[in-house]
């Protein structure tokens, strides 16, 4: 039987199973997200934090479960149709910025806006909005190929926002940059996460971004562990710093300890 999502939930997934290559990649997921919030999902490499956003915003169709978005079934709809909820509701940033290298800086930005039927004076104007809140205002009319790495990575964050989606799906969106313009790119995703109402899902390696979170879930080996506050997590991974004890032994103890794997 089907379960409708609990109605302060934008994002709601339950059992979710996916196999990449023979090798299970999530193992039974089940977690709900509010509107406006900020997630934190962390873990050591290969524990399917990245299969997990990819399930969860549609670019990969789980094998098993429900997804759902605003109390629409995701899990049920078609491929057109998911890539039609990723353009229009939808924000994605990767550690790896994936500009259109045809199109200036501004354009790249701009683009998602007009695909939404925006006017392209109005594009054009969000567009350099942002490019202005990532201090990039001065790489619009260059192309991708002409800038450096971390002005390409904040471009694209500016085009994950310009259309002011629900949902932003971040996958170690600071891996490209300094420990400076790490801390400024994640203040303005959280800051247009609350001014804007927009649900942040952040998938890091990284432990010090777990202050920016509202709650942080650890994944292990393809399950969640039940999330905590960023302040609780934060002072979890201090204490385990100071006596040494490894890291994925402890975040395997907690997934034991926690039943069921909801979040």
């Amino acid at each position: 039987m089907t379960v409708a999502p609990p109605d302060n939930d934008v994002l709601w997934a339950r059992g979710l199973v996916h196999t990449i290559r023979g090798t299970p990649a999530l193992r039974g997921v089940s977690l709900g997200v509010r509107e406006g919030e900020v997630l934190a999902v962390t873990g050591p490499r290969g524990c399917g934090m990245s299969t997990l956003l990819d399930c969860l915003s549609g670019v990969l169709p789980a094998d098993e479960g429900e997804i759902w978005f605003n109390s629409s079934p995701v899990h049920t709809l078609g491929r057109t149709a998911r890539e039609r909820l990723r353009r229009e509701r939808f924000g994605h940033v990767g550690s790896e910025p994936r500009l259109v290298p045809e199109l200036t800086a501004r354009e790249n930005v701009a683009l998602p806006l007009l695909l939404a039927g925006a006017a392209r004076k109005d594009a054009t104007v969000a567009a350099t909005e942002w490019l202005e809140r990532l201090d990039v205002a001065d790489c619009a009319r260059q192309r991708p190929a002409a800038l450096r790495q971390d002005q390409r990575q904040r471009i694209a964050v500016a085009r994950a926002l310009a259309h002011r989606p629900a949902v932003v799906f971040a996958d170690e969106p600071t891996a490209p940059l300094h420990r400076d313009a790490r801390d400024q790119v994640m203040r303005i995703l959280v800051t247009a996460s609350r001014s804007h109402r927009i649900t942040l899902v952040l998938a890091t390696h990284d432990p010090g971004l777990a202050r920016y979170a509202d709650r942080v879930a650890t994944m292990v080996d393809g399950r969640l562990a039940a999330p905590v506050r960023a302040r609780q997590a934060m002072a979890a991974a201090a204490e385990t710093a100071a006596t040494g004890e490894d890291q994925a032994e402890l975040l395997r103890r907690d997934v034991e300890q926690c039943s069921p794997t909801s979040v």
